[in-house]
Formats: C-alpha cells, structure tokens, sequence
C-alpha cells in the first residue's frame, strides 16, 4: 500500500465528514467546494477540509480510490458519498440526518 494511500485512509477514520477539496473552509477556490462547505455548515457539526488542489498525487490516489474523477471527493463515517450531486438527492429523500445521527452516535 503507498504512503499516500495510508495518509487518506489515516485521515478519513479521524474525521466523521471530511472533503477533500480544492481549497480550505475558509478559502474554497471552486465553486463546487463552496457548495459543499455551505452544505455541511447548515448540519452545524464539525467537518473537515483537506485542499489537495496542488497534490495532483494525492488526488490521482483519491481518484483511484474512490473511482470518482472528481473534487470535491466526501467521506461520512468512514464511506465515500461522492460531492454534492450525490449528497442532494440523498438529502431530498430524508438519508442525510439520521446518516450524520450515526457517524455522530446519536
């Protein structure tokens, strides 16, 4: 296994939601990350953002990985959603909360 595979594997179990991105939460440099920032931001719990917009390694690694072309690229509880596109729909038809419910045992 690669170091770099490792590293996401790391960083994906220390974080209920992490986005990977092309930016930071506070600097998103696409407008597909900015809507997946505003997405988590009104469920008012804790989420990561890691920028791997200069990493072309890790993001052909990510790719590879999650066979999603892709960025933003979202993990929940430790599973691969894919971006917003996903997360919409999973959100019209009531999947989101109780999803978030368990990854924070509530």
């Amino acid at each position: 296994m690669s170091t770099i595979e490792d590293e996401i594997k790391t960083e994906v179990e220390a974080n209920k939601i992490l986005i990977y991105a092309k930016g930071t939460k506070e600097q998103p440099q696409c407008g597909f990350t900015m809507e997946t920032i505003q997405f988590f931001s009104k469920y008012e719990r804790p989420f990561e953002v890691i920028d791997v917009l200069h990493n072309t390694e890790k993001r052909e690694v990510l790719s590879q990985m999650t066979d999603w072309p892709t960025l933003p690229k979202v993990f929940i509880n430790g599973e691969f959603y894919g971006d917003t596109d996903i997360l919409d729909k999973m959100e019209e038809n009531g999947e989101i909360d109780p999803l978030l419910k368990t990854a924070f045992g509530e």
